[in-house]
């Protein structure tokens, strides 16, 4: 019999969603083994787009956010989101993001007053993608296994056995870890080996994509230039993305209601959308033909089992939420994971995952297809005259181009999905009276609320208070004249990492409305008070999961 690997936490799938996990855990000093079927270093598809701030924090924790931020785009490409009728006519209406150059000076964009140390940042997956690897490769407490699969596993009392094979020999491979993480994907074997159902609505659009080389195509189109262009031509729409700014482009054709893949004539539609003729050349790297869809797992979990990103959740990919969202799993389980595995935490920490996690999914799911549906309604009724060069056709591109700004900005300028989201059914969190601020795909208020995000603020020394936190939990103080000390006592008698930071009363924001506040290794807000609680034994139990179980969430909520 073939000897196992012994491994704490076993992640399948190393896209970025099990690279980030596997970052982290090792961070917290966990033993981490990923398996990929890819090759080291092959380059992903390109997929993901977009790079959401909430994600570039999260890289900022994990020390690779410069190394992301650099790639990409040229610096002084324009990250803007232009609206054409063809790629090779002037925009009509644009939506103004700065270039990686400005991304930090900008005062006028749109998501220009975030209140963040990392604003988004537009780069294909087949870029960044190379980074977390590389960076994970790198770090001592991750093994990755690359060109092999894992086939199934069983559950134990204490642990999980998972069985698979290597892709290039064949031999077989055999993996001991006591947690295990499902990343692998919208096909998720983990997903249907724990019984796990996917829910929603199977079908809001169909795409045809071509990812392509034109280095000439750049010289057709009129300036200025734009990482992301609508296309609104009358007889189809769809919308072309500059990969690196030079030549290579990714162009999408969103098919009629009641196309069928296979009848629709692909080089034909890519040069009407870009409005090329006979004489322009290209080069076809891939195409992909894709469902948008919005389906979310039924559960997250099962036992020693979970499941992250596409794995859980598959939406029409608008603001960049499908990787972006499974990151925000992978950050919420993996403090978790962590936490009971260095012993400090109990068991019933574990259930805070699936508790917390599916219904902000569900949520997301449901911003995402809003918008889906709203936009296929946008581009269905473009006029016949739309391409005319006359008053009539620049009126109508005029009212279009309204209409359009006022839509797609809220999809990239997304300040809700990055921040208003919060947890509001937590076994791990002391909630108070206060109802945290409702968020749209757009709108988000600044709240210490119990399950909000922790409001971010620059501290007098010109550092982000993110940066002045510690990966355990986080006490913030803005009067040294309240006593912390029975807190921070109950929380090293049980080896709970918490650490104070005091912060001076004139730095504290409005919407810091009690002088203590409790962060959680993930910023949520756990708990607020003007003084230490009474109780900090049940204080320190609710934070680090020991009082008892939590219900799953039902199945209806999807």
């Amino acid at each position: 019999m073939i000897q196992a690997m012994q491994t704490s936490v076993l992640i399948v799938g190393g896209g970025p969603v099990g690279l980030c996990l596997a970052l982290d855990l090792a961070q917290r000093d966990i033993d981490v083994t990923v398996v990929e079927l890819r090759a080291a270093g092959e380059a992903p598809s390109v997929k993901c787009n977009h790079v959401s701030s909430r994600t570039m924090e999260i890289l900022r924790t994990l020390g690779v956010a410069s190394d992301v931020r650099a790639a990409g785009l040229p610096d002084d490409y324009p990250n803007d989101i232009a609206f054409r009728p063809i790629a090779t006519r002037p925009d009509f209406q644009r939506i103004r993001i700065p270039c990686r150059r400005d991304r930090f000076t900008d005062t006028e964009s749109p998501d220009a007053w975030w209140p963040t140390p990392e604003p988004p940042h537009r780069v294909n997956q087949k870029f960044f993608e190379p980074i977390l690897f590389r960076h994970a490769a790198a770090h001592p407490n991750i093994r990755i296994i690359n060109k092999a699969s894992i086939d199934s596993f069983e559950q134990q009392d204490d642990r999980v056995v998972a069985s698979g094979h290597d892709l290039t020999t064949d031999s077989p491979l055999a993996i001991e870890a006591t947690y295990m993480i499902g990343c692998d994907g919208g096909r998720s074997m983990v997903r249907n080996a724990i019984g796990a159902r996917l829910v929603g609505d199977a079908e809001i659009q169909r795409v045809q994509s071509t990812y392509f080389r034109a280095p000439d195509l750049i010289d057709r189109i009129p300036d200025p230039q734009a990482w992301w262009t609508y296309l609104y031509h009358p007889a189809r729409a769809g919308s072309l993305v500059a990969i690196d700014g030079r030549e290579h482009w990714l162009l999408h054709n969103y098919l009629l209601k009641g196309e069928a893949f296979d009848t629709v004539d692909r080089d034909a539609c890519l040069r009407m959308l870009l409005g090329v003729d006979a004489d322009f050349h290209y080069e076809m790297l891939s195409n992909e033909d894709w469902i948008g869809r919005r389906l979310v797992a039924d559960k997250f979990r099962d036992r020693r089992v979970f499941i992250c990103g596409d794995s859980g959740h598959l939406w029409v990919p608008y603001a960049g939420y499908g990787m972006n969202a499974g990151i925000a799993d992978a950050m919420n389980l993996s403090w978790q994971l962590a936490a009971h595995l260095s012993g400090w935490a109990g068991a019933a920490i574990l259930d805070a995952y699936e508790a917390e996690r599916l219904p902000i999914t569900n949520q997301v799911s449901r911003f995402a297809m809003d918008h889906a549906e709203k936009a296929i309604a946008e581009r269905t009724a473009i006029p016949p005259n739309f391409l005319d060069e006359d008053e009539a056709g620049e009126q109508a591109r005029r009212m279009i181009g309204e209409e359009a700004y006022h839509l797609h900005v809220r999809q990239f300028a997304c300040a809700g999905l990055n921040f208003g989201y919060y947890y509001d059914r937590s076994p791990l969190i002391a909630y108070d009276d206060e109802t945290p601020p409702a968020y749209s795909m757009s709108d988000y208020t600044p709240s210490t609320v119990p399950g909000c995000r922790v409001p971010h603020l620059w501290l007098p020394d010109g550092r982000s208070l993110y940066d002045a936190m510690d990966k355990g939990f986080t006490l913030i103080r803005f009067d040294p004249a309240v006593p912390v000390e029975p807190l921070l006592a109950a929380a090293r008698e049980r080896g709970i990492p918490m650490s104070l930071l005091d912060l001076p009363a004139q730095a504290r924001p409005d919407c810091y409305s009690y002088a203590l506040t409790l962060s959680r290794p993930d910023r949520h807000v756990c708990w607020r008070g003007d003084r230490v609680p009474a109780d900090t034994a049940t204080m320190m139990d609710r934070i680090s999961g020991r009082l008892g179980e939590v219900q799953s969430p039902s199945p209806e909520m999807v």
